[in-house]
């Protein structure tokens, strides 16, 4: 029952979404696999960042932003790098691990693919101070037109500076030969690879400015992109913005209760008091909430049960009984009159409709139930 147990909460992760701030795991691959390359232990990068290779398959799923924080600094310490952060801007394309950078290139103009950078960005990574709003700013003044990063506490992790803006200034370079960056300003201090810092942007840096900014030239709004059909951006828009509403709905209050209901429903202890203590919130407050999404804590919680019967009875690794216990029902009987009041059948007769089972004549499904 435990391995099930492991199984079921693996298999249905995405129900769950994380309350912090989170990354793209095609991000966090992208640098596990140019640390790899460069030299760092498979096994001891993947001990010291907590993070499981195989949980990065999925380039869409969500990381934890402090995982990749963890990872960036064992990276640089098994490759004896300390500028990797900027070697990753340089020698890996954003489109090969980010829907964000697929949809840059599938851009009309330079201009159309800051847009959608700053549209989807959060998709990419999510930063501390922006929320749903643009992450950059584009000023223009006495001397030329700014680009300005807005995320709060850049020095705590300087190394997200060095690859936003190391693919800025190096990206556009394969589009055309003037440099898209003109100056560039940071607020770190100088970390003691200035050098690589002028090779790769190749225009001044200025440490311990105050503010992340880069100056370009204006000229650049009107370079073509179009590296990819106009179809192609239309198809990469719809998945980027169905990418973008699960992410919001993770931090609605509804998305914020149900990552705390799901590791609890099997005990028994899924009661409105307790997820409210974890949230630091008083009964009262939580109600409130929930009321101005137009949901009950009650409401909530069936729906919850529901959806994840129907995901465990469809994967066909558990019985009945076995899901019954899994979303938090003590009697097999009641889970059965619960699940028929949700679905107008029994849990067996669901199960049979949606994957019926196999005959000795029939041949297994690919990738399915055995």
């Amino acid at each position: 029952m435990t391995a099930q147990l492991k199984i079921m909460t693996d298999g249905c992760r995405a129900l769950g979404p994380a309350p912090q701030l989170t990354i793209e795991a095609g991000i966090a691959r992208g640098l596990m696999k140019f640390a790899l390359a460069r030299g760092a232990s498979p096994a001891e990068l993947a001990r010291r960042a907590g993070l499981d290779p195989a949980d990065l398959d999925d380039p869409d799923r969500r990381v934890p932003f402090e995982r990749y924080v963890v990872l960036m600094r064992a990276a640089k310490a098994l490759t004896g790098d300390p500028a990797l952060a900027l070697h990753y801007a340089e020698h890996v394309d954003f489109s090969e691990i980010s829907v964000v950078g697929l949809l840059t290139l599938a851009s009309e103009t330079m201009l159309e693919a800051f847009a959608q950078m700053n549209r989807y960005g959060r998709l990419a990574v999510e930063v501390e101070g922006v929320g749903a709003g643009d992450r950059f700013e584009v000023t223009r003044e006495r001397d030329g037109l700014w680009v300005t990063d807005l995320r709060r506490n850049p020095n705590a992790f300087p190394e997200l500076t060095e690859t936003t803006f190391g693919r800025m200034a190096w990206g556009p370079r394969q589009f055309g030969r003037t440099p898209f960056v003109l100056e560039a300003q940071v607020t770190h201090d100088d970390p003691g690879y200035g050098a690589e810092y002028a090779r790769i942007f190749g225009v001044p840096v200025t440490f311990g400015a105050p503010r992340n900014a880069l100056r370009v030239d204006p000229a650049w709004s009107s370079q073509r992109v179009a590296a990819m059909p106009r179809y192609v951006f239309g198809v990469l828009s719809e998945r980027a913005d169905n990418l973008l509403k699960t992410l919001e709905d993770t931090k609605s209050a509804r998305g914020r209760i149900e990552s705390l209901l799901m590791p609890k429903l099997h005990t028994g202890e899924a009661c409105m008091d307790a997820v409210a203590r974890q949230m630091g919130l008083s009964r009262q407050t939580l109600f409130r909430r929930l009321k101005a999404e137009g949901v009950t804590f009650e409401g909530l919680l069936d729906d919850l049960r529901r959806r994840l019967s129907e995901h465990y009875l469809s994967g066909r690794r558990v019985s009945v009984n076995e899901t019954a216990y899994l979303v938090g029902f003590s009697d097999p009987a009641a889970f059965s009159r619960a699940f028929k009041r949700w679905t107008g059948v029994s849990p067996r007769a669901w199960r049979q409709t949606v994957q019926p089972p196999l005959t000795p004549s029939s041949p297994p499904r690919p990738g399915g139930a055995r």
